[in-house]
């Protein structure tokens, strides 16, 4: 123990003697550690960020759509008239909203605007008092369409978060909107709503108000489906058969929350790429540390000399050049993982995401670097051992 005490207190002797060449050295494995800490962890906090808003919103919302008119009459795709009745005798179905899309309408927050709004698409939709339930989504301000508004065919309108921005609709103060030049009242304005986000740009009107301004047919022309958490896949087989009872008509579903689960991989190939990069510093890194110890034993061929003179074996000198080596990979491999954690941390407060890292991740990048920093010191340990008491007068 006493011996190998000697061999740590030389080597470490030897790396703080060069303290600029030491610190070169360590940059190698530093970067390449730090390099794939940061890819991976930036990688990990924006997907725990995605899974924290899919646990929220939910994974069970279904939109079903119609891509062919029912009935062969021709013009925009739409649903049949009962199809969130018949969407409701699926078992795993717990709540349906039916949504009519009402296309060519221009919606300005005044006649003054026209001219700048009527250029930038609005979606008008009927929509029944489901939606905000089936969306799982609350009002911002104000309150949704209700039974009076659809019994009397009153022009009130509920506007998406966005257009009520772009309107600069504040709160709950009185304001009309125009839509094809008529003037509905603005009642509410319906939260962010993530898994459907052309809800967010869009005016909510009633079926009665849409017939009677805009001859809007009654027929949905896509629904909102929630159904029973587990039951997201099961449902979206059945429920083109069941809206379309087993016809040819065609239509389609999809489930909102794929879209961020599949947004959640698209950085896989940006997170393979870096972390090849640093596995290619510390690779560098590597040669660098040979490189520089090899010079090093060279420039130490005095001292290596005279412990051989006095009795130290070659395994003693070869093990004091590999502890080097081995101090060298902790060291930078250490304040890689550091810097690297340091940037995800700063990078996921930033971005408002969830900061992840994994405790085996930095353990796992820092043995990288301790191997690679050992294997490399083996060489210019393996020179040092070679030299003969001698031969080191002619070196130095």
């Amino acid at each position: 123990m006493s011996r190998f005490r000697e061999i740590l207190g030389t080597a470490l002797a030897g790396l703080g003697a060069k303290k600029a060449r030491t610190a070169l050295i360590t940059l190698g494995p530093l970067l390449g550690v730090g390099a794939i800490v940061g890819a991976v962890g930036m990688s990990e906090s924006a997907k725990g960020d995605l899974k924290a808003a899919l646990r929220e919103l939910g994974t069970n919302l279904v939109v079903v759509n119609a891509s062919d008119t029912f009935g062969g009459a021709g013009g925009d795709p739409v649903l049949p008239e009962d199809a969130a009745e018949r969407a409701l005798r699926v078992t795993t179905v717990e709540q349906v909203s039916a949504i009519h899309a009402v296309s060519g309408l221009t919606v300005t927050p005044t006649e003054e605007g026209t001219e700048h709004f009527e250029a930038l698409p609005t979606g008008v939709r009927v929509a029944d008092d489901q939606l905000p339930t089936v969306l799982d989504v609350d009002l911002l301000s104000g309150r949704w369409l209700n039974d009076a508004d659809s019994s009397s065919g009153a022009r009130s309108a509920v506007l998406g978060v966005d257009l009520a921005d772009e309107f600069q609709h504040l709160g709950n103060e009185l304001r009309d909107v125009l839509i094809e030049g008529r003037r509905y009242a603005v009642v509410g304005v319906l939260e962010r709503v993530d898994l459907v986000p052309t809800v967010n740009n869009t005016v909510f009107v009633t079926q009665r108000a849409a017939a009677d301004d805009f001859d809007a047919d009654p027929e949905p022309t896509s629904l909102y489906v929630r159904v029973a958490e587990g039951t997201t896949d099961a449902s979206v087989e059945v429920l083109p058969t069941a809206i379309g009872l087993g016809g040819s008509e065609t239509v389609t579903t999809e489930v909102p929350s794929s879209l961020l689960e599949a947004e959640a991989q698209v950085d896989k190939t940006l997170q393979a790429v870096v972390i090849a990069m640093g596995g290619l510093a510390l690779v560098v890194g590597g040669v660098g540390i040979a490189n520089v110890m090899s010079i090093s034993v060279i420039q130490r061929s005095s001292e290596i000399g005279i412990r051989r003179a006095i009795g130290h074996s070659r395994g003693i000198i070869a093990g004091q050049f590999l502890i080097e080596a081995f101090v060298v990979g902790v060291v930078g491999g250490a304040a890689g993982a550091a810097a690297g954690g340091i940037a995800v941390n700063v990078g996921a407060r930033v971005q408002g995401w969830v900061f992840t890292l994994s405790p085996l991740l930095l353990m796992w990048a820092g043995a990288l670097a301790v191997a690679v920093a050992t294997v490399a010191g083996i060489y210019p340990a393996m020179k040092a051992a070679r030299l003969e008491p001698l031969e080191t007068l002619r070196l130095g």
